[in-house]
C-alpha cells in the first residue's frame, strides 16, 4: 500500500510538472559524451539497454506512430504474462494490482524500408530474465548493444515532417566532422503529448563510426 501511495505521488507531480517540461520520476537512459562538435550535436556512448519494441508499416507515418505506441502502451499497462502494470499519469487509469513497472523516457520512433520501430526503454532495473514476457506477438523484447550515436537535441513539435527536417541537419551537421553515419536514424521523444511545444525536449539521433 505504502508503495502504490508512493507511485501515486509521483505520477501527480508528474501530471502537474509535463505540460511544462518535466519529467519527474521518468528514468531516462544513461549515456556518455564523447565529443561536442560546434553545431550544437552530440557524440555519445549509450551502455546496453532493453527495450520493447513493435514494428508497424509506415503507410502514414503519424497514424503509424500513434497505433505503435498503443501496441507497446498495451505490454507496459498490463498485457503479459504476469499481469504486471504500469502507474502513469492522465489519460491512463493508475492501476494499483500487482507488481508495477516504472515509466521511461524517451519514447524511440525509427523509420525505415517502409516501416516503423517505436521502442519504449525498459527500467534498468530489470533484466530480459526478470521483464513479464508479452502475450501481444507484436511485441518484442531486445537487449540492445553498446552503441555510439551522433545527437541533435530540439523542442516544438514532433511530427514527422519536424523529425524529417531536424535528421537532415543533424546528417548535415555530421558531415565536416571525424564521424560517419553508421546506421539508421531514430528520433528519442521525452514529453508528453499535452506538453507545451516549445518546453518539449526532443532528439534525433544516427549511429556513427569514425571515418
Amino acid at each position: 500500500m505504502l508503495e502504490f501511495i508512493g507511485k501515486s505521488l509521483t505520477l501527480i507531480a508528474f501530471g502537474l510538472a509535463s505540460p511544462f517540461g518535466f519529467n519527474i520520476g521518468i528514468e531516462e537512459p544513461q549515456y556518455r559524451v564523447v565529443e561536442k562538435l560546434n553545431n550544437g550535436i552530440e557524440i555519445r556512448e549509450y551502455g546496453n539497454r532493453i527495450v520493447a519494441e513493435t514494428t508497424i508499416m509506415e503507410i502514414d507515418p503519424d497514424k503509424a506512430s500513434s497505433e505503435g505506441f498503443q501496441i507497446i502502451a498495451g505490454y507496459i499497462f498490463g498485457k503479459n504474462k504476469n499481469n504486471q502494470s504500469i502507474a502513469m499519469t492522465s489519460p491512463v487509469e493508475i492501476n494499483s494490482k500487482g507488481k508495477s513497472i516504472e515509466m521511461t523516457s524517451p519514447v524511440e520512433v525509427k523509420s525505415s524500408s517502409g516501416s516503423m520501430v517505436m521502442r519504449f526503454f525498459m527500467p534498468s532495473t530489470y533484466t530480459m530474465e526478470t521483464l513479464p514476457l508479452p502475450t501481444d506477438s507484436r511485441v518484442k523484447l531486445v537487449e540492445l548493444p553498446k552503441i555510439k550515436q551522433a545527437v541533435f537535441k530540439f523542442t516544438g513539435s514532433t511530427s514527422n515532417a519536424a523529425i524529417t527536417a531536424k535528421t537532415n541537419t543533424l546528417l548535415e551537421g555530421i558531415k565536416s566532422s571525424r564521424w560517419s553515419p553508421a546506421g539508421p536514424t531514430s528520433a528519442y521523444l521525452y514529453n508528453a503529448p499535452w506538453t507545451i511545444p516549445f518546453l518539449r525536449t526532443n532528439e534525433v539521433l544516427v549511429e556513427v563510426a569514425p571515418k
